[in-house]
């Protein structure tokens, strides 16, 4: 699904990087940097689109901005549905794979931290947790580790990636996910 263009709208592109890291197929999560916009949440690297730029220009550039990963149009896979954040942003996600990333270098002023989160943990049953929320809508929970939650926003295109690439359920749908109030930055 892609969000059509509208006054005022901002659009970021995203990406969801598949790597194989230390043997296991995962895909890379971040932690933001304490300072600045999104201070320490987890996320996707990624940004905002320049002048004339396609989101998988700008996730790409993004990718190797931020952790020093090379990426090129043969790397990617696909798409995913565009998100329209809280904070007024569209972000579009961006599958590529890689199958020699070398080794991550954050960059310090976006990045705090670069983390692998396996195939299996994402399909696993037990990933996704659905919080009640008021009028009767959910909050989604990707729980990837003990004490490791990630939110709408981030945990809506991880979903959707478990659902359509890794479970073939091409028909999950994510832009009226819950978001919690802290993403409407």
């Amino acid at each position: 699904m892609t969000v059509p263009d509208a006054p005022g709208l901002r659009r970021a592109g995203v990406v969801l990087c598949a790597v194989e890291h230390a043997g296991v197929p995962s895909v890379i999560l971040i932690r933001r940097a304490y300072q600045g916009r999104n201070a320490g949440q987890w996320g996707l690297p990624g940004g905002r689109l320049e002048a004339g730029e396609t989101p998988e220009a700008a996730a790409l550039r993004e990718l190797r901005e931020e952790i020093g990963l090379a990426a090129g149009p043969a790397d990617v896979l696909g798409r995913l549905d565009d998100f329209p954040a809280t904070s007024g942003f569209v972000i579009t996600p961006i599958v590529v794979a890689l199958e020699h990333p070398g080794v991550p270098l954050p960059s310090p002023d976006e990045v705090h931290s670069v983390h692998h989160v396996s195939l299996r943990t994402l399909a696993d049953d037990d990933t996704p947790r659905w919080v009640p929320q008021a009028a009767g809508r959910s909050l989604l929970q990707m729980r990837l580790g003990p004490g490791w939650s990630v939110h709408a926003p981030t945990g809506a295109m991880l979903w959707q990636f478990r659902e359509v690439v890794l479970l073939g359920r091409p028909d999950a749908r994510v832009a009226d996910f819950v978001q919690p109030d802290w993403t409407r930055q």
